[in-house]
């Protein structure tokens, strides 16, 4: 602390999840603030608060922040200002959303979040803001309603009610179709966990709305039957280490009938939590959408003509 004291900073926050209570107060005289979750008496020693305390080395803090380096110096498209909004799903219910487009958006990207997530989830709103910096639009929902997820927190049945999530899905898809900001704009479904199975769903049940669906380490192999019925072009990625989903992908892969791929990303694992792992995702989810995106608006086009 006093190292950095000085360089300096303009404040200096000492943050950790659990600490012994004379341990924040020596800090507290070093710092400018101290932020800490937990300071249990007696304290012990701190791997004894954890379930998980494997150690994390160097090499992946330096990669952590170098990539926060990165972010930080991305160019951003033009006008990808967040927006609040209120979308309505069907059954008298409105969904929380959270909506930006970038300037000269060339389609938007509905996000269909798995188990026991929500728009706010970190992985999601990492690769949406790369989505942006390729014109692409990005609305991230939450699928349940607030009363729907708190009840969701003790029984945890509706994440797996795929066809209330597509409902949910399809309705806010039918808004961004009708909405004046996003409703020339072709719409696709990017997918995690049973999101990507509720994203199959309404893609199948809605053919001339969603023209591409992208799953990142979801379980498609949960639209069953209806994996058959899908038109839209169909990205599969699977971290390398999640051999369980690996399989169930492989399984949904072979039961679609559209233009697909499966990728496996080396190394990673469910979370896609290594090093360069979810960037490499959010590549390869640009480059789909770009790409189908580009043919739907060329065939819109070609039908207007005629």
């Amino acid at each position: 602390l006093r190292a950095l004291r000085q360089q300096s900073p303009a404040r200096v926050i000492v943050a950790v999840p659990v600490a012994a209570p004379e341990t924040c107060e020596l800090m507290e005289k070093e710092a400018d603030e101290v932020v800490c979750a937990a300071t249990p008496e007696p304290f012990h020693a701190v791997g004894l608060w954890y379930e998980d305390f494997e150690q994390t080395s160097d090499e992946e803090v330096r990669k952590l922040l170098e990539r926060a380096q990165e972010e930080r110096r991305a160019p951003r498209a033009q006008g990808a200002r967040e927006v609040r909004v209120d979308v309505p799903a069907g059954d008298r219910v409105a969904l929380e959303g959270d909506l930006a487009l970038p300037e000269g958006a060339i389609g938007v990207v509905l996000f269909a979040h798995g188990s026991g997530s929500s728009r706010h989830s970190p992985r999601n709103r990492q690769v949406a803001r790369a989505l942006q910096r390729f014109r692409l639009g990005t609305l991230l929902i939450d699928l349940l309603t607030p009363e729907e997820g708190e009840e969701e927190r003790y029984t945890r049945h509706l994440r797996f009610d795929i066809d209330l999530l597509a409902d949910r899905l399809i309705g806010a898809a039918r808004w961004l179709s009708r909405n004046p900001l996003t409703g020339h704009l072709p719409i696709g479904c990017f997918g995690a966990s049973t999101g990507a199975a509720a994203a199959l769903v309404a893609a199948a049940r809605e053919p001339r709305l969603v023209r591409a669906v992208v799953s990142r380490g979801g379980r498609p192999d949960l639209a069953g039957e209806e994996l058959a019925a899908v038109r839209a072009p169909t990205l599969l990625i699977v971290g390398g280490n999640d051999q369980p989903v690996i399989e169930m992908n492989c399984e949904a892969f072979r039961r679609l009938r559209t233009a697909k791929e499966l990728q496996i990303i080396p190394g990673a694992t469910h979370l896609f939590e290594e090093p360069g792992a979810l960037e490499r995702v959010a590549q390869l989810a640009a480059e789909w959408f770009v790409r189908h995106f580009t043919e739907a608006r060329a065939h819109r086009s070609e039908e207007a003509r005629y």
